[in-house]
């Protein structure tokens, strides 16, 4: 049930509104592969246009008020479900979360919230276009960190978490500040998947997810460092998307794939597979999409990931798709 709503979501919801080979280590690859930095943020295509303008009442360049050393400032640990302000509570009974932090300046009074989130939608950050006149598929796909003044409690009170978790010195605040900064330049692209070669506690991860969720972990860990000390008096679950597969097989990237006549037949097979993700699908078009993405996953066992700018072919295994909410402790 959780499979079938998550492509529904998806496939509902794809509209323009919304590494090379160097973790090779002595002929052998490393896994999970590494997260590809970037030197500065590329400029946005004009063809990327979203339904709800990014970081509307906020800085999207994340830039972040300064703080007096003497200040105290509480941490909120916020978290509410994915397209709230649309579907209520629904996306929630599946544990489909999105997760914040939340700031409240002692000497000020003011309040700020910092998220971390999709320019263009989920959809669009998860598949691509299929523009006509070109080979290869078309992503939509860069994710930034928003901070604005404010935190809207009963948004995140009323289906989800507004906890406070702990207190910093205006220091720590304006030290994890620089650190946002740098975060958000260089990690420039969402990736909704987390793949794992199966559930159990032991299994490999080959990709990880970078996500609302995985920025809020990492402002934790950098709180931590910088000497917060984070408490929580109720469990500190997360929304995690899985893909299950055996080892992943390394494709190339646009140039080689859809660049090379002898690839032909690859890239046939890329772009018929991100056929069924399209977006302005009629109730008909979206019902034969979904038992599409059911054959190439589970009959097929067949799933393309784009992943630092290059494509992996996934074999997948059962249970192939999973939403899970787990605990992931406060550092």
């Amino acid at each position: 049930m959780k499979y079938a709503l998550f492509c529904a979501y998806l496939l509902t919801h794809l509209t323009l509104e919304q590494v090379t080979e160097s973790h090779l280590r002595n002929g052998e690859r490393k896994w999970p592969v590494p997260y590809r930095r970037f030197d500065r943020r590329p400029e946005v295509d004009p063809f990327c246009q979203a339904l709800y303008p990014f970081c509307p009442t906020g800085d999207s360049d994340s830039r972040i008020p300064y703080m007096r050393d003497s200040d105290i400032i509480s941490v909120f640990r916020l978290q509410a479900p994915v397209w709230e302000f649309k579907y209520g509570n629904l996306l929630g009974k599946f544990h489909i979360m999105h997760d914040a932090i939340g700031f409240s300046s002692t000497e000020t009074g003011k309040n700020y919230t910092m998220e971390w989130y999709e320019l263009f939608q989920l959809g669009n950050c998860t598949f691509p276009h299929l523009r006509p006149g070109v080979s290869a598929p078309f992503w939509c796909n860069q994710g930034a960190a928003c901070f604005f003044e404010g935190i809207d409690d009963m948004h995140w009170k009323q289906n989800g978490t507004l906890e406070k978790v702990g207190e910093i010195t205006g220091d720590q605040f304006n030290d994890m500040a620089r650190w946002v900064q740098e975060d958000n330049e260089t990690g420039i692209y969402y990736e909704t998947w987390t793949a794992r070669s199966d559930p159990s506690v032991n299994a490999t991860v080959w990709f990880e997810s970078y996500d609302c969720s995985q920025f809020v972990h990492r402002s934790y860990r950098k709180l931590s460092e910088l000497g917060a000390k984070l408490t929580s008096k109720t469990q500190t679950n997360y929304t995690k998307i899985y893909l299950y597969s055996g080892e992943p097989t390394y494709l190339g990237d646009d140039d080689t794939i859809f660049g090379q006549a002898s690839m032909k037949s690859l890239a046939w097979d890329i772009r018929n597979f991100y056929h069924a993700f399209q977006p302005h699908q009629s109730i008909v078009d979206t019902i034969i999409s979904i038992i599409d993405v059911y054959e190439k996953l589970i009959l097929e066992k067949s799933f393309y990931l784009f992943y630092n700018f290059q494509y992996w072919h996934l074999p997948m295994k059962p249970p192939y798709v999973q939403i899970t909410y787990e605990e992931i402790p406060l550092p």
